[in-house]
């Protein structure tokens, strides 16, 4: 494959991390996708809920990608009377791995303000048992760049209960290939299939699959691959490979996930992930993921009744500042142009 390609992902990958879109918060990145599959001269349409739909060409056996362009991120539970904000976690995650990061309030009216996820009590020169302590929504709070002191302070400015909260990214890409961000989960993957649209637009691949590309914006709080065309028969998850103990997945390589938290993927999607990782002597692995879950199990669990698999690039430090490769993004292109070939 021409790594120019690897490159357009990769700069995709990044120009969508910075694009804040916690979940119930993705317009920016839904704006985003529809500029660029129209400058590639894709068939698209944006769903009711927001999921950008993607019409790659084909007829037989319809087939779904899908990866989510929602992040994790929080919203604002409480004005507190000193002038901080209480927060909720939209998303699953410890709140020490969002301590001391910087982030933006976004209200209901389109204004923005900066902050800092900080503990109620932070300096160690005061508080002797900082190192200690659990953290919940009660000790890490919001603290505003703002000239603020109390709750009136912060009404006065436009900020409300319900405001969405998105988390700085602190996107970086090395001189090594090594892509640093949050939220390369799942953003990774959705740099992959654009990619994957720009290869086959350019190349004129003849598909006879029918293919979509879909982008969920709710896969975060379990309902993103709820609603999928009526027509599909097969549909893999392009997610998040993990990387972790006792796992052979790391970030040079495309992850084929065997089962997850919701059980055992397709024994023939699987089966065949992995012949065409071999036959193409792709660097990949097979894991299996009991603490994870993806959008096609939701379309499962919506009534569904199709073949499912799941595969995506390494990223380590999941939930928290992840990393990945140029590696790992290229395998995985490769993986899904040979699979929907086949």
């Amino acid at each position: 494959m021409d790594e120019k390609y690897v490159d357009f992902a990769v700069n995709t990958v990044v120009e969508l991390c910075k694009i804040p879109s916690p979940t119930g918060y993705t317009k920016k990145a839904e704006k985003y996708l529809q500029t660029v599959f129209k400058e590639l001269g894709c068939k698209f349409y944006r769903s009711l809920k927001g999921n950008i739909v993607v019409q790659l060409g084909g007829d037989l056996d319809p087939l779904v990608l899908a990866a989510h362009i929602d992040t994790l991120g929080g919203m604002v539970r409480s004005i507190k009377s000193n002038g901080r904000l209480r927060i909720t976690n939209v998303g699953s995650y410890p709140f020490v791995l969002i301590e001391n990061e910087d982030c933006i309030i976004h209200t209901r009216d389109g204004r923005e303000f900066e902050g800092t996820f900080k503990h109620i009590d932070p300096a160690v020169h005061v508080n002797g048992n900082l190192g200690k302590e659990e953290r919940t929504d009660k000790n890490v709070e919001v603290v505003l760049d703002e000239k603020v002191n109390k709750r009136e302070d912060v009404e006065e400015l436009g900020v409300s209960v319900g405001d969405f909260i998105s988390i700085d990214p602190r996107t970086k890409m090395t001189k090594k290939g090594f892509i640093k961000s949050r939220h390369l989960d799942d953003k990774a993957s959705a740099g992959v299939l654009v990619s994957l649209a720009r290869y086959i637009k350019e190349n004129k691949i003849d598909l006879k699959r029918k293919i979509y590309l879909i982008f969920t914006t709710y896969e975060e709080v379990g309902h993103g691959g709820s609603c999928i065309p009526d027509d599909v028969v097969e549909m893999i998850s392009v997610d998040m490979g993990a990387v972790g103990d006792d796992l052979k997945t790391d970030e040079y390589k495309v992850s084929i996930c065997a089962k997850d938290s919701g059980g055992p993927y397709d024994y023939d999607v699987t089966t065949k992930l992995i012949n065409v990782a071999k036959n193409e002597k792709l660097n990949y692995a097979v894991d299996i993921y009991p603490s994870y879950g993806s959008d096609v199990e939701a379309t499962l669990r919506a009534g569904y009744e199709i073949k499912h698999g799941l595969i995506g690039p390494g990223v380590s430090a999941s939930h928290g500042y992840e990393r990945t490769h140029r590696e790992g993004i290229k395998n995985t292109l490769e993986l899904l142009l040979k699979y929907i070939q086949e």
